[in-house]
């Protein structure tokens, strides 16, 4: 099997959080006999310090981009103003650059998406980056179509993500779209990380942390997970959790960021999409399994979703999967 070769290029002051993330999350991406998907080679053009404190001196220079099939800038801190325009060297920015023009898939985790758009890999594209930079971004890049809401942007060639975590759900995505939902499903379990998060769902911008963590509803969302094919009323839900209604949907919304109506959603067309790609279920079923009723309303939230019909989407990830065991 020929493995997707990923170039995770630190730069000085790296976030180390997302430093080592593509290599956990991409390595995680395994077939059936084990063998992973994906080969990381972290590399940087000097030995560079990071926001932990050390200094990490790379096993690969600036020449892992030449061949690389994905390159991943990870955030980026400065004592003074991390997105500083000009702050990337020119030979960075140009191995970027021609790394984007012979087609390389091109991500940035947080503050990483200022790198790209210093070498102006972002101009007049959609692309995400940790709220609290937004005011500086948009100072500094007014070219770039700059979303502060989203967790990630996936722009086709060119994909970035919010902070920390949301680098975790960008790579989970990446994985997801070239190997299907079992392979990053697998992947997420040996993270311990949730598979699905998705990417227009809004950053957690200070949203107050439950007071006792067994009061919330992270069992209940797990107990809900296991009927996404029978009807669970909110009233249910809220039964489970031992809350009563506006208790449970205003700590709901504190943990996950959404209503519960549609973070369930969201678990429906997430489980839809993984018995689109790994069986061959007629699409009535499918729905039916996803708790989405009917064909006709699983065509509506999938094309709502993600733009694309049961049918396509089937061909797409079938056609995907041959393509990487051949």
């Amino acid at each position: 099997m020929t493995r997707h070769r990923v170039a995770v290029l630190a730069l000085d002051q790296a976030v180390t959080f997302d430093l080592g993330v593509p290599g956990q999350v991409f390595t995680s991406a395994r077939d059936d006999q084990g063998q992973s998907h994906y080969s990381v080679r972290v590399c940087a053009p000097h030995p560079i310090r990071t926001t932990a404190g050390f200094t990490v001196t790379a096993d690969h220079g600036l020449e892992a981009l030449d061949d690389a099939d994905t390159v991943l800038v990870p955030g980026v801190g400065r004592s003074s103003d991390p997105v500083e325009r000009g702050f990337v060297a020119p030979e960075v920015a140009e191995a970027l650059r021609k790394a984007y023009e012979r087609k390389a898939r091109i991500v940035s985790v947080c503050t990483g998406a200022s790198v790209l758009a210093a070498a102006g890999l972002l101009d007049d594209r959609p692309a995400a980056s940790h709220w609290a930079y937004a005011d500086r971004l948009r100072e500094h890049y007014p070219r770039v179509k700059w979303d502060f809401d989203a967790l990630f942007r996936d722009d086709g060639d060119v994909l970035t993500s919010a902070g920390v975590a949301a680098g975790i759900d960008l790579c989970l995505h990446i994985v997801r779209s070239d190997q299907g939902s079992e392979v990053a499903n697998r992947a997420a379990r040996s993270c311990v990380v949730p598979a699905f998060r998705d990417g227009g769902q809004a950053q957690f911008i200070e949203r107050p942390v439950p007071v006792t963590a067994g009061a919330g509803t992270a069992r209940t969302r797990e107990w809900v997970t296991g009927r996404l094919g029978e009807t669970v009323a909110l009233e249910e839900m809220a039964g489970h959790a031992r809350m009563s209604v506006r208790t449970f949907t205003r700590r709901f919304r504190e943990e996950t960021g959404l209503s519960p109506a549609r973070w369930l959603l969201q678990q429906r067309v997430a489980h839809a999409r993984l018995l689109l790609e790994s069986t061959d279920l007629p699409i009535d079923v499918v729905a039916r399994r996803a708790g989405l009723g009917s064909a006709s309303a699983l065509r509506q939230h999938l094309h709502t979703a993600i733009g694309v019909s049961p049918s396509a989407y089937r061909r797409t990830f079938r056609l995907s999967t041959t393509q990487t065991s051949e």
